[in-house]
Protein backbone atom coordinates (compact mmCIF):
# COMPACT_ATOMS: atom_id res chain seq x y z
CA UNK A 1 0.00 0.00 0.00
CA UNK A 2 2.77 2.37 0.85
CA UNK A 3 4.38 1.52 -2.02
CA UNK A 4 1.78 2.27 -3.80
CA UNK A 5 1.23 5.92 -2.44
CA UNK A 6 5.07 6.43 -2.92
CA UNK A 7 4.62 5.38 -6.81
CA UNK A 8 1.78 8.11 -7.27
CA UNK A 9 3.94 10.76 -5.70
CA UNK A 10 6.40 9.76 -8.04
CA UNK A 11 4.22 10.23 -10.92
CA UNK A 12 2.89 13.18 -9.81
CA UNK A 13 6.19 15.33 -9.59
CA UNK A 14 7.07 13.94 -13.38
CA UNK A 15 6.63 16.48 -15.97
CA UNK A 16 3.42 15.95 -17.34
CA UNK A 17 4.82 15.19 -20.65
CA UNK A 18 7.00 12.60 -21.74
CA UNK A 19 7.56 10.95 -24.53
CA UNK A 20 6.97 7.49 -23.81
CA UNK A 21 5.14 6.58 -20.67
CA UNK A 22 6.82 3.91 -18.36
CA UNK A 23 5.64 0.42 -19.06
CA UNK A 24 6.85 -1.96 -16.13
CA UNK A 25 8.09 -0.97 -12.36
CA UNK A 26 11.60 -1.02 -12.72
CA UNK A 27 11.41 1.18 -15.75
CA UNK A 28 8.95 4.06 -13.27
CA UNK A 29 12.22 3.73 -10.97
CA UNK A 30 14.83 3.88 -13.52
CA UNK A 31 12.82 7.13 -14.71
CA UNK A 32 12.63 8.31 -11.44
CA UNK A 33 15.98 7.82 -10.36
CA UNK A 34 16.99 9.66 -13.69
CA UNK A 35 14.68 12.78 -13.09
CA UNK A 36 16.01 13.12 -9.13
CA UNK A 37 19.74 13.26 -10.69
CA UNK A 38 18.54 15.70 -13.18
CA UNK A 39 16.40 18.12 -10.41
CA UNK A 40 19.59 17.60 -7.90
CA UNK A 41 21.91 19.01 -11.40
CA UNK A 42 19.24 21.96 -11.92
CA UNK A 43 19.45 22.33 -8.12
CA UNK A 44 23.03 22.67 -8.15
CA UNK A 45 22.86 25.25 -11.05
CA UNK A 46 20.75 27.22 -9.15
CA UNK A 47 22.07 27.24 -5.97
CA UNK A 48 25.29 28.34 -8.16
CA UNK A 49 23.72 31.06 -9.44
CA UNK A 50 22.38 32.01 -6.13
CA UNK A 51 25.51 32.45 -4.67
CA UNK A 52 26.66 34.17 -7.65
CA UNK A 53 23.60 36.58 -7.29
CA UNK A 54 24.67 37.00 -3.79
CA UNK A 55 28.20 37.59 -4.18
CA UNK A 56 27.82 39.80 -6.64
CA UNK A 57 24.75 41.99 -4.42
CA UNK A 58 27.48 42.09 -1.20
CA UNK A 59 29.85 42.96 -3.98
CA UNK A 60 27.03 46.14 -5.22
CA UNK A 61 26.66 46.44 -1.34
CA UNK A 62 30.20 46.87 -0.54
CA UNK A 63 30.58 49.09 -3.39
CA UNK A 64 27.53 51.61 -1.94
CA UNK A 65 28.10 51.42 1.44
CA UNK A 66 31.70 52.81 0.32
CA UNK A 67 29.94 55.40 -1.60
CA UNK A 68 28.30 56.53 0.83
CA UNK A 69 31.03 56.96 3.33
CA UNK A 70 32.59 59.01 0.60
CA UNK A 71 29.63 61.00 0.06
CA UNK A 72 28.96 61.64 3.92
CA UNK A 73 32.08 62.39 3.94
CA UNK A 74 31.73 64.78 0.95
CA UNK A 75 28.53 66.05 2.86
CA UNK A 76 30.48 66.84 6.16
CA UNK A 77 33.09 68.64 4.00
CA UNK A 78 30.58 70.85 2.31
CA UNK A 79 28.50 71.06 5.38
CA UNK A 80 31.66 72.83 6.88
CA UNK A 81 32.43 75.27 3.72
CA UNK A 82 28.95 76.44 3.89
CA UNK A 83 28.98 76.96 7.70
CA UNK A 84 31.70 78.90 7.21
CA UNK A 85 30.62 80.63 4.32
CA UNK A 86 27.04 81.63 6.35
CA UNK A 87 29.60 83.13 9.12
CA UNK A 88 31.14 85.45 6.20
CA UNK A 89 27.86 86.00 4.65
CA UNK A 90 26.19 87.20 7.99
CA UNK A 91 29.98 89.07 8.56
CA UNK A 92 29.13 91.03 5.24
CA UNK A 93 25.60 91.59 5.28
CA UNK A 94 26.51 93.41 9.19
CA UNK A 95 28.90 94.74 7.11
CA UNK A 96 26.67 96.23 4.20
CA UNK A 97 23.50 97.32 6.77
CA UNK A 98 25.94 99.77 8.26
CA UNK A 99 27.26 100.96 4.98
CA UNK A 100 23.95 101.23 3.64
CA UNK A 101 22.32 102.99 6.50
CA UNK A 102 22.30 106.71 5.10
CA UNK A 103 21.50 104.99 2.21
CA UNK A 104 18.30 103.68 3.44
CA UNK A 105 17.57 107.12 4.82
CA UNK A 106 18.19 109.02 1.44
CA UNK A 107 15.81 106.65 0.13
CA UNK A 108 12.99 107.33 2.38
CA UNK A 109 13.76 110.81 1.69
CA UNK A 110 13.58 110.71 -2.06
CA UNK A 111 10.49 108.93 -1.72
CA UNK A 112 9.29 111.56 0.21
CA UNK A 113 10.23 114.48 -2.25
CA UNK A 114 9.16 112.43 -5.14
CA UNK A 115 5.93 112.34 -3.85
CA UNK A 116 5.86 115.84 -3.15
CA UNK A 117 6.97 116.66 -6.44
CA UNK A 118 4.53 114.24 -8.44
CA UNK A 119 1.66 116.51 -6.62
CA UNK A 120 3.45 119.99 -7.70
CA UNK A 121 3.74 118.40 -11.23
CA UNK A 122 0.26 116.73 -11.74
CA UNK A 123 -1.38 120.30 -10.64
CA UNK A 124 0.73 122.13 -12.99
CA UNK A 125 0.35 124.00 -15.66
CA UNK A 126 3.35 123.12 -17.54
CA UNK A 127 1.83 119.48 -17.77
CA UNK A 128 -0.65 121.06 -20.14
CA UNK A 129 2.37 121.90 -22.58
CA UNK A 130 4.46 119.05 -21.43
CA UNK A 131 2.32 115.69 -20.70
CA UNK A 132 3.96 112.76 -19.36
CA UNK A 133 6.81 113.90 -17.74
CA UNK A 134 6.58 112.41 -14.23
CA UNK A 135 6.51 108.61 -15.25
CA UNK A 136 10.19 109.25 -13.49
CA UNK A 137 8.39 110.47 -10.10
CA UNK A 138 5.87 107.79 -10.28
CA UNK A 139 8.26 105.37 -10.36
CA UNK A 140 10.39 106.82 -7.42
CA UNK A 141 7.62 107.49 -5.22
CA UNK A 142 6.27 104.20 -5.45
CA UNK A 143 9.99 101.88 -5.82
CA UNK A 144 10.78 99.86 -2.91
CA UNK A 145 15.06 99.92 -4.00
CA UNK A 146 17.26 102.33 -3.87
CA UNK A 147 17.29 105.16 -6.35
CA UNK A 148 20.03 105.05 -9.72
CA UNK A 149 22.18 108.29 -9.64
CA UNK A 150 20.98 108.76 -13.20
CA UNK A 151 17.24 108.78 -11.70
CA UNK A 152 18.46 110.89 -8.94
CA UNK A 153 19.75 113.47 -12.17
CA UNK A 154 16.73 113.10 -13.90
CA UNK A 155 14.75 114.34 -10.97
CA UNK A 156 16.73 116.98 -9.95
CA UNK A 157 16.41 118.07 -14.11
CA UNK A 158 12.60 118.26 -13.42
CA UNK A 159 12.55 120.55 -10.66
CA UNK A 160 14.86 122.24 -12.18
CA UNK A 161 12.94 122.56 -15.27
CA UNK A 162 9.30 123.07 -13.18
CA UNK A 163 11.25 126.31 -11.99
CA UNK A 164 12.47 127.59 -15.31
CA UNK A 165 8.98 127.07 -16.79
CA UNK A 166 7.24 129.26 -13.55
CA UNK A 167 9.53 132.39 -15.08
CA UNK A 168 8.58 131.87 -18.27
CA UNK A 169 5.25 132.91 -20.77
CA UNK A 170 4.29 130.47 -23.93
CA UNK A 171 2.20 130.29 -26.33
CA UNK A 172 1.92 127.16 -27.45
CA UNK A 173 -0.97 125.25 -29.30
CA UNK A 174 -3.19 122.85 -27.06
CA UNK A 175 -6.57 120.91 -27.27
CA UNK A 176 -9.57 122.37 -24.63
CA UNK A 177 -13.03 122.10 -24.14
CA UNK A 178 -14.86 125.54 -24.41
CA UNK A 179 -18.29 126.69 -23.13
CA UNK A 180 -19.79 124.66 -25.57
CA UNK A 181 -18.48 121.21 -24.14
CA UNK A 182 -16.98 120.60 -27.33
CA UNK A 183 -13.10 120.05 -28.00
CA UNK A 184 -11.15 122.40 -29.36
CA UNK A 185 -7.47 122.99 -30.93
CA UNK A 186 -5.94 126.62 -30.67
CA UNK A 187 -3.32 128.29 -29.42
CA UNK A 188 -3.16 128.91 -25.49
CA UNK A 189 -1.04 131.46 -23.73
CA UNK A 190 0.58 130.45 -20.39
CA UNK A 191 1.40 132.48 -17.78
CA UNK A 192 4.75 130.59 -15.60
CA UNK A 193 2.38 128.25 -13.60
CA UNK A 194 -0.37 130.33 -12.81
CA UNK A 195 -2.73 131.36 -15.48
CA UNK A 196 -3.31 130.37 -18.97
CA UNK A 197 -5.58 132.13 -21.00
CA UNK A 198 -6.93 131.38 -24.93
CA UNK A 199 -8.62 134.26 -27.21
CA UNK A 200 -8.69 136.63 -24.17
CA UNK A 201 -10.92 133.56 -21.87
CA UNK A 202 -9.30 132.35 -18.73
CA UNK A 203 -8.76 128.51 -18.75
CA UNK A 204 -8.07 125.83 -16.41
CA UNK A 205 -5.76 122.74 -15.73
CA UNK A 206 -7.84 119.57 -14.56
CA UNK A 207 -5.56 117.11 -13.24
CA UNK A 208 -7.93 114.38 -13.44
CA UNK A 209 -7.51 114.52 -17.27
CA UNK A 210 -4.63 116.52 -18.06
CA UNK A 211 -6.91 118.73 -20.21
CA UNK A 212 -7.41 122.50 -19.91
CA UNK A 213 -11.30 123.64 -19.96
CA UNK A 214 -12.91 127.00 -20.04
CA UNK A 215 -15.12 127.72 -17.09
CA UNK A 216 -18.69 128.11 -17.13
CA UNK A 217 -18.32 132.01 -16.19
CA UNK A 218 -15.43 134.55 -16.21
CA UNK A 219 -13.75 137.29 -14.68
CA UNK A 220 -15.28 140.55 -15.31
CA UNK A 221 -14.51 141.91 -17.99
CA UNK A 222 -11.58 144.69 -17.37
CA UNK A 223 -10.05 140.92 -16.79
CA UNK A 224 -10.60 139.49 -20.21
CA UNK A 225 -9.89 142.59 -21.86
CA UNK A 226 -6.74 142.64 -20.16
CA UNK A 227 -5.62 138.92 -20.97
CA UNK A 228 -6.40 139.35 -24.47
CA UNK A 229 -4.70 142.25 -24.87
CA UNK A 230 -1.65 140.52 -23.23
CA UNK A 231 -1.76 137.59 -25.69
CA UNK A 232 -1.76 140.50 -28.75
CA UNK A 233 0.79 142.16 -26.83
CA UNK A 234 4.07 143.11 -28.68
CA UNK A 235 6.00 145.17 -25.89
CA UNK A 236 8.19 143.50 -23.62
CA UNK A 237 5.73 143.98 -20.39
CA UNK A 238 2.07 144.06 -20.50
CA UNK A 239 -0.34 144.17 -17.27
CA UNK A 240 -1.94 141.02 -16.50
CA UNK A 241 -3.99 139.77 -13.70
CA UNK A 242 -1.94 136.91 -12.13
CA UNK A 243 -3.29 134.20 -9.41
CA UNK A 244 -0.98 133.25 -7.09
CA UNK A 245 -2.52 130.13 -6.44
CA UNK A 246 -2.04 127.81 -9.45
CA UNK A 247 -6.18 128.12 -10.15
CA UNK A 248 -7.65 128.24 -6.74
CA UNK A 249 -9.12 132.16 -6.93
CA UNK A 250 -10.27 131.43 -10.29
CA UNK A 251 -12.47 128.40 -8.92
CA UNK A 252 -13.68 130.21 -6.56
CA UNK A 253 -14.36 133.71 -8.72
CA UNK A 254 -16.35 130.93 -10.48
CA UNK A 255 -18.24 130.22 -7.66
CA UNK A 256 -19.45 133.51 -6.70
CA UNK A 257 -22.98 134.03 -7.90
CA UNK A 258 -23.40 136.64 -9.93
CA UNK A 259 -26.63 139.36 -10.38
CA UNK A 260 -28.63 137.47 -11.78
CA UNK A 261 -28.26 134.52 -9.26
CA UNK A 262 -28.59 136.90 -6.06
CA UNK A 263 -31.65 138.47 -7.93
CA UNK A 264 -32.93 134.35 -8.40
CA UNK A 265 -31.93 133.93 -4.46
CA UNK A 266 -33.98 136.86 -3.44
CA UNK A 267 -37.59 134.77 -4.01
CA UNK A 268 -41.18 136.60 -5.28
CA UNK A 269 -39.85 139.43 -3.01
CA UNK A 270 -37.01 140.23 -4.79
CA UNK A 271 -38.80 140.38 -7.92
CA UNK A 272 -41.64 142.75 -6.41
CA UNK A 273 -38.71 145.17 -4.57
CA UNK A 274 -37.26 145.05 -7.68
CA UNK A 275 -40.70 146.09 -9.40
CA UNK A 276 -41.03 148.93 -6.95
CA UNK A 277 -37.59 149.94 -7.54
CA UNK A 278 -38.52 149.86 -11.28
CA UNK A 279 -41.15 152.27 -11.34
CA UNK A 280 -40.20 154.43 -8.54
CA UNK A 281 -37.47 155.30 -11.26
CA UNK A 282 -39.89 155.79 -13.82
CA UNK A 283 -41.79 158.15 -12.07
CA UNK A 284 -38.69 160.17 -10.63
CA UNK A 285 -37.03 160.53 -14.47
CA UNK A 286 -40.48 161.29 -15.44
CA UNK A 287 -40.46 164.26 -12.99
CA UNK A 288 -36.89 164.98 -13.29
CA UNK A 289 -37.53 165.50 -17.44
CA UNK A 290 -40.64 167.49 -16.29
CA UNK A 291 -39.70 169.40 -13.37
CA UNK A 292 -36.80 170.27 -15.73
CA UNK A 293 -38.81 172.00 -18.84
CA UNK A 294 -41.17 173.70 -15.83
CA UNK A 295 -38.37 175.32 -14.60
CA UNK A 296 -36.83 176.27 -18.21
CA UNK A 297 -40.01 177.83 -19.80
CA UNK A 298 -40.53 180.14 -15.79
CA UNK A 299 -36.59 181.58 -16.34
CA UNK A 300 -38.01 182.44 -20.11
CA UNK A 301 -41.27 183.72 -18.71
CA UNK A 302 -39.11 185.89 -16.16
CA UNK A 303 -37.49 187.32 -19.25
CA UNK A 304 -40.86 188.07 -21.22
CA UNK A 305 -43.60 190.93 -20.20
CA UNK A 306 -46.34 188.35 -22.32
CA UNK A 307 -47.84 185.43 -20.61
CA UNK A 308 -46.78 182.21 -21.91
CA UNK A 309 -48.44 177.92 -21.36
CA UNK A 310 -46.54 177.58 -17.83
CA UNK A 311 -47.25 178.33 -14.84
CA UNK A 312 -45.64 182.12 -13.89
CA UNK A 313 -47.18 182.86 -17.41
CA UNK A 314 -50.69 181.92 -16.13
CA UNK A 315 -50.12 183.65 -12.88
CA UNK A 316 -49.12 186.42 -15.14
CA UNK A 317 -52.43 186.35 -17.08
CA UNK A 318 -54.42 186.55 -13.88
CA UNK A 319 -52.26 189.39 -12.72
CA UNK A 320 -53.39 191.72 -15.66
CA UNK A 321 -57.11 189.78 -16.50
CA UNK A 322 -57.70 192.02 -13.20
CA UNK A 323 -56.06 195.42 -12.86
CA UNK A 324 -59.10 197.03 -11.26
CA UNK A 325 -59.07 195.01 -8.15
CA UNK A 326 -57.63 195.97 -4.95
CA UNK A 327 -54.81 194.33 -3.68
CA UNK A 328 -57.07 191.75 -1.75
CA UNK A 329 -59.01 190.56 -3.66
CA UNK A 330 -55.12 190.27 -6.14
CA UNK A 331 -53.75 188.37 -3.15
CA UNK A 332 -56.46 185.75 -3.72
CA UNK A 333 -56.89 185.26 -7.08
CA UNK A 334 -53.13 184.86 -7.54
CA UNK A 335 -53.06 182.39 -4.55
CA UNK A 336 -55.41 180.42 -6.04
CA UNK A 337 -53.81 180.20 -9.81
CA UNK A 338 -50.59 178.68 -7.79
CA UNK A 339 -52.99 176.31 -5.85
CA UNK A 340 -53.88 175.10 -9.05
CA UNK A 341 -50.20 174.91 -10.62
CA UNK A 342 -49.15 173.00 -7.50
CA UNK A 343 -50.56 169.31 -8.05
CA UNK A 344 -48.86 169.37 -11.45
CA UNK A 345 -45.61 170.56 -10.01
CA UNK A 346 -45.94 167.83 -6.73
CA UNK A 347 -47.24 164.95 -8.97
CA UNK A 348 -45.65 162.10 -8.20
CA UNK A 349 -44.11 162.77 -5.55
CA UNK A 350 -45.77 161.40 -2.13
CA UNK A 351 -46.19 158.16 -4.83
CA UNK A 352 -42.55 158.00 -5.13
CA UNK A 353 -41.96 158.52 -1.20
CA UNK A 354 -44.60 155.53 -0.51
CA UNK A 355 -42.84 153.32 -2.92
CA UNK A 356 -38.89 154.15 -1.02
CA UNK A 357 -40.48 153.51 2.45
CA UNK A 358 -42.22 150.08 0.95
CA UNK A 359 -38.91 148.78 0.03
CA UNK A 360 -37.70 148.04 2.99
CA UNK A 361 -40.69 146.49 4.61
CA UNK A 362 -40.36 144.19 1.89
CA UNK A 363 -36.97 143.50 1.94
CA UNK A 364 -38.21 143.04 5.78
CA UNK A 365 -40.76 140.69 4.93
CA UNK A 366 -38.00 138.53 2.82
CA UNK A 367 -35.61 138.39 5.31
CA UNK A 368 -38.20 137.03 8.30
CA UNK A 369 -39.55 134.44 5.32
CA UNK A 370 -35.88 133.46 4.68
CA UNK A 371 -35.46 132.78 8.37
CA UNK A 372 -38.47 131.00 8.23
CA UNK A 373 -37.21 128.46 5.77
CA UNK A 374 -34.04 127.83 7.76
CA UNK A 375 -35.70 127.30 10.96
CA UNK A 376 -37.97 124.74 8.84
CA UNK A 377 -34.50 122.94 7.44
CA UNK A 378 -32.90 122.74 10.49
CA UNK A 379 -36.36 121.29 11.77
CA UNK A 380 -35.87 118.58 9.14
CA UNK A 381 -32.41 118.07 8.42
CA UNK A 382 -30.47 119.31 11.46
CA UNK A 383 -27.45 121.50 11.70
CA UNK A 384 -24.91 118.86 10.10
CA UNK A 385 -24.61 120.48 6.71
CA UNK A 386 -24.76 123.63 6.20
CA UNK A 387 -25.74 124.19 2.98
CA UNK A 388 -29.17 122.71 4.05
CA UNK A 389 -29.79 126.04 5.79
CA UNK A 390 -28.08 128.60 2.95
CA UNK A 391 -31.34 128.57 0.93
CA UNK A 392 -33.21 130.25 3.96
CA UNK A 393 -30.13 132.64 4.37
CA UNK A 394 -29.28 133.44 1.43
CA UNK A 395 -32.89 134.44 0.47
CA UNK A 396 -33.08 136.38 4.07
CA UNK A 397 -29.80 138.29 3.23
CA UNK A 398 -30.53 139.34 -0.48
CA UNK A 399 -34.23 140.97 -0.12
CA UNK A 400 -32.59 142.75 2.61
CA UNK A 401 -29.98 144.11 0.45
CA UNK A 402 -32.01 144.46 -2.50
CA UNK A 403 -34.99 146.61 -0.29
CA UNK A 404 -32.57 148.42 0.93
CA UNK A 405 -30.94 149.30 -2.81
CA UNK A 406 -34.02 149.86 -3.98
CA UNK A 407 -35.26 152.60 -1.01
CA UNK A 408 -31.90 154.36 -1.19
CA UNK A 409 -31.52 155.56 -4.53
CA UNK A 410 -35.41 156.38 -4.17
CA UNK A 411 -35.78 158.46 -1.27
CA UNK A 412 -32.62 160.57 -2.59
CA UNK A 413 -34.53 161.10 -5.93
CA UNK A 414 -37.95 162.35 -3.76
CA UNK A 415 -35.41 164.90 -1.69
CA UNK A 416 -34.02 165.97 -5.06
CA UNK A 417 -36.90 166.59 -6.73
CA UNK A 418 -39.31 167.75 -3.75
CA UNK A 419 -36.34 170.42 -2.99
CA UNK A 420 -36.75 171.18 -6.99
CA UNK A 421 -40.49 171.17 -6.90
CA UNK A 422 -40.76 173.62 -3.75
CA UNK A 423 -37.92 175.72 -5.21
CA UNK A 424 -40.42 176.40 -8.43
CA UNK A 425 -43.44 177.04 -6.25
CA UNK A 426 -41.10 179.55 -3.86
CA UNK A 427 -40.66 181.50 -7.29
CA UNK A 428 -44.39 181.18 -7.92
CA UNK A 429 -44.84 182.69 -4.49
CA UNK A 430 -42.45 185.66 -5.03
CA UNK A 431 -43.39 186.82 -8.37
CA UNK A 432 -47.44 186.94 -7.06
CA UNK A 433 -46.04 188.54 -4.23
CA UNK A 434 -44.52 191.39 -6.74
CA UNK A 435 -47.67 191.41 -8.74
CA UNK A 436 -49.47 192.53 -5.24
CA UNK A 437 -46.92 195.35 -4.53
CA UNK A 438 -46.87 196.58 -7.86
CA UNK A 439 -50.79 196.64 -8.31
CA UNK A 440 -50.82 198.39 -4.06
CA UNK A 441 -48.10 200.86 -5.45
CA UNK A 442 -50.35 201.90 -8.65
CA UNK A 443 -53.50 202.01 -6.57
CA UNK A 444 -51.27 205.00 -4.31
CA UNK A 445 -50.40 206.31 -7.18
CA UNK A 446 -54.02 207.43 -8.22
Amino acid sequence: MKLFIYILILISVLPSVRAEPPKTLDELVEQVRKDRLQEKKEHVEREQKFRQARDQQQQLLKEAGAELAAIEKHTEELKAIYDRKQSEIEAQNELLAERIGSLGELHGVVRQIAGDIDVIIDTSLVSAQKPDRDDLVDELAASRTLPAIDELEQLWYLVLDEMLESSKVVTFPAKLINSSGDEVEQNVTRIGVFNAVSNGLFLRYLPETGQLVEPGRQPQYQYQSMALKFENAKDEYSPFPVDPTRGALLALLVQVPDFKTRTQQGGIVGYLTILIGIVGLLIALERLVMLGRIDHKIKDQLQNEIPGNNPLGRILSVYKENPDVDTETLELKLDEAILKEMPALQRGLGTLLLLAEIAPLLGLLGTVIGIIQTFQSITLFGTGDPRVMSGGISQALVTTVIGLVVAIPLLLLHSFLTTRSNRLIHTLDEKSAAFVALLAEAHRKN
